[in-house]
């Protein structure tokens, strides 16, 4: 009889309690909800900064989760694509609470209720790492990635406010609080990984060595190669939780040691800059991808189509739907590219797009601000 495997997602409870009784000081319209920052995570400063700017805007890029056999401890930023936040000090908005005032962009059927959504989580919790108590603010969303896009739509979104919190009260917080803060925000909508938000706020390639404690480690492609990554999403969405609910509990000990000497493999031609390794152990998935790719119409043509086209590997990007193929040139890419939507389109009767887009080394940043 085959060995077996228990197979445990990383999970972690999560709480956020709303202010008792709490009013807020002027009327507002009933759409709008705003909330104290109390969150499970623990105040780090020891007195509370003040703002030093009336107003930020933030960007935080997509990301390519998982990259094969990586699930939930691997994850990379690609640029160009993502999400913006602009964050203001609010005299409106009661002291010590977040009001989320518009979302714009991709999708407009978020709740703007802070504690039900991304950005409003992260961003809770960040003030609630800075203890911050006598400011009020107002947050708005613009969504450059659709929802289920399997690109960290969620992650971008959390990535944005809490970079956006930290950065009006001076930066003080350092880039491993602000991916736990994140984590607050991704644990409540799609479960406890990292792979997603610790790229967006650290941008690169990320590994997540533990998740108790928290554990990452920036893994630096070298400047002086190249890479891309060929991203074609089709019209087709595939909400994380449903994604992960398909996966195994248990897996074979001989898928085990594959997938981890592929993960391996993978890590060592990031820190090589050997794409054409980097693509071999990215394909090379052989756990969650066969669970996954039959629940997405033409995702296995797809791939099929993008390692004849010429791609060193391709596979699905987080939960999927978006296949992502790795080329080191933007012109191959492009070809490829297009051989990837015809495949969705033969195999699967979906409609898709293609980009091809380098890495993002820079993660969530500041984009612009207005000084008090």
């Amino acid at each position: 009889m085959a060995a077996t495997l228990c197979f445990q997602q990383p999970s972690k409870p999560i709480s956020y309690f709303p202010h008792p009784k709490s009013k807020p000081s002027l009327p507002l319209p009933t759409k709008l909800s705003f909330f104290r920052c109390k969150a499970s995570v623990q105040t780090l400063i020891s007195v509370e900064p003040e703002p030093v700017f009336t107003s930020v805007k933030t960007f935080a890029p997509a990301t390519v989760a998982n990259l094969g056999p990586g699930f939930d401890f691997l994850g990379c930023a690609v640029d160009g694509l993502g999400d913006h936040v602009t964050l203001r000090v609010d005299p409106s908005v009661r002291a010590g609470e977040i009001l989320i005032s518009d979302i714009t962009g991709t999708t407009t059927k978020l709740s703007t209720n802070p504690l039900r959504n991304c950005a409003g989580i992260a961003a809770i919790a960040t003030m609630k790492m800075l203890g911050i108590r006598s400011v009020g603010l107002s947050l708005d969303l613009h969504k450059g990635l659709p929802l289920g896009s399997g690109l960290g739509s969620s992650a971008a979104s959390a990535a944005a406010a809490a970079v956006a919190v930290n950065e009006i009260f001076g930066r003080k917080l350092g880039k491993e609080a602000l991916v736990l803060a994140g984590l607050e925000s991704e644990a409540k909508v799609s479960g406890y990984h990292a792979d997603n938000i610790a790229p967006a706020i650290m941008g690169g390639f990320v590994l997540i060595r533990s998740y108790e404690p928290l554990d990452l480690k920036a893994l630096r492609f070298p400047e002086d190669k190249e890479l891309f990554f060929v991203l074609v999403s089709p019209e087709f969405e595939a909400p994380t939780k449903k994604m992960r609910a398909a996966l195994p509990t248990e897996i074979p000990m001989v898928h085990h040691v594959w997938n981890s000497s592929q993960a391996a493999a993978l890590v060592a031609a990031v820190l090589e800059g050997d794409a054409v390794m980097l693509g071999k152990a990215l394909s090379s998935d052989k756990v969650v991808e066969p669970t996954r790719a039959p629940l997405i119409p033409g995702m296995e043509d797809v791939k099929k189509a993008a390692l004849e086209a010429g791609a060193f590997g391709c596979t699905i990007s987080g939960a999927g739907p978006t296949a992502v193929a790795v080329i080191d040139g933007v012109e191959k890419g492009e070809e490829i590219g297009e051989r990837m939507v015809e495949a969705f389109m033969r195999g699967g009767n979906l409609k898709a797009v293609a980009c091809v887009k380098k890495l993002d080394k820079v993660g969530a940043r500041l984009v612009s601000s207005i000084s008090r």
